[in-house]
């Protein structure tokens, strides 16, 4: 019996490892690139932390600032490489700032001269009664007693004086010095960012509608619109009105004889951006002017205090805010007091930033993907 003929029946050659389809091998790819770019976002964010603040405010102001800063590029055509007018501007923006900083100093080094007349006065003669104890609507006996106890007689006087804590003072300095230090080099590093934003604002808002609709799609780019706008009517219904009510009542505080209208003006405005704040400068100057013996003046400051923000509240800003985010007022309220609770004084811009794009992303789950979204 002859063998079996194996050349007719070759044997399979071994089987190797096939190698992936490439669809795999660009998914692989793709996921890690994105590891890769969390992790390095993160360390990024974590590096940069402590500036993050100051890069916050450089875009809220670079935002708001914009339209005007085109405006001026028209102006002068043909200087989009010109760092001079990102300088002036950065400029302007850093002497608004520091020049109120400059007079309030002034005012308060003139005014702590005063203050340690009146400490010194007290530890050695005693500081009867002022006159404002005897027109209190309640209390008035218990804070009579009181002062009399305390400040009256220079002996109670030094007590009350010496029972501070010169530790404490001074720790409390140092710690305010502290802060003050910290904040000026954060608005110089905002500044500086201020400048290059103005510098290549136009490549960078590209870049950003580029990588939101390569991410997100046509709806990346109206939540960005959405954000921009919410910001323009957040400084127009904060910011400008603000400074408009601090005008009216800094004039109101002339009128009324109060002591240092223009400080209490400006103290107005700035009280006057955040909801609800307005009350606390313009009742201030009320005592202020009642404790020089005015009680007409302090209710005539309270009466048009009253008047100015509930005009500026119910009528201003809902429809500069609101008209420019199609934002309800209600949000935008939540959005400004819950941003401030949370981020600060930066809140004031964010809050109704994230509230607007959730509204805007609602809009759009519910409506369809053609919810009008604002103009940036």
């Amino acid at each position: 019996m002859s063998a079996p003929v194996l050349a007719d029946h070759p044997l399979p050659p071994p089987i190797e490892d096939a190698a992936p389809p490439r669809t795999t091998i660009i998914r692989r790819q793709t996921a890690a690139r994105i590891v890769l770019a969390a992790v390095l976002f993160g360390i990024g964010l974590w590096t940069v932390q402590e500036f993050i603040p100051a890069i916050v405010w450089a875009v809220v102001l670079a935002i708001a600032l914009w339209p005007l800063y085109r405006r001026a590029r028209r102006r002068w055509p043909g200087r989009e490489h010109d760092p001079w007018l990102p300088a002036a501007f950065t400029c302007a923006i850093a002497l608004l700032f520091f020049l109120p900083l400059v007079v309030v100093g002034v005012q308060a080094g003139r005014e702590a001269h005063s203050v340690v007349e009146w400490v010194e006065k007290a530890r050695t003669q005693g500081v009867p009664p002022p006159e404002l104890l005897s027109r209190l609507p309640v209390g008035r006996a218990q804070a009579t007693a009181w002062w009399q106890q305390n400040l009256k007689d220079p002996e109670g006087a030094r007590d009350l004086l010496d029972r501070a804590n010169r530790g404490e003072v001074v720790s409390s300095s140092r710690r305010i010095g502290a802060a003050v230090l910290h904040r000026t080099m954060l608005f110089g590093f905002c500044l500086l960012t201020l400048f290059f934003l103005f510098r290549d604002g136009e490549r960078l808002a590209e870049q950003m509608r580029r990588a939101s609709r390569r991410a997100f799609g046509p709806s990346g780019e109206r939540v960005g619109r959405q954000i921009i706008a919410s910001v323009h009517g957040t400084v127009d219904g904060l910011v400008l009105v603000g400074i408009g009510e601090g005008v009216v009542m800094g004039i109101a505080y002339a009128l009324a004889g109060v002591p240092h209208p223009t400080l209490l003006g400006g103290a107005t405005a700035i009280a006057a951006m955040i909801p609800f704040g307005a009350p606390v400068a313009f009742g201030l100057a009320a005592l202020l002017a009642a404790a020089a013996g005015s009680v007409t003046a302090a209710i005539a400051i309270v009466v048009a205090g009253l008047v100015v923000t509930f005009v500026a509240d119910h009528f201003i800003r809902p429809v500069l805010i609101g008209g420019q985010t199609r934002l309800p007022f209600v949000w935008v309220l939540f959005g400004i007091l819950g941003g401030v609770k949370v981020w600060g004084l930066i809140g004031l811009f964010v809050g109704p930033a994230v509230m607007a794009a959730l509204i805007l992303l609602w809009r759009e789950w519910t409506e369809g993907p053609h919810a009008p979204a604002p103009e940036a």
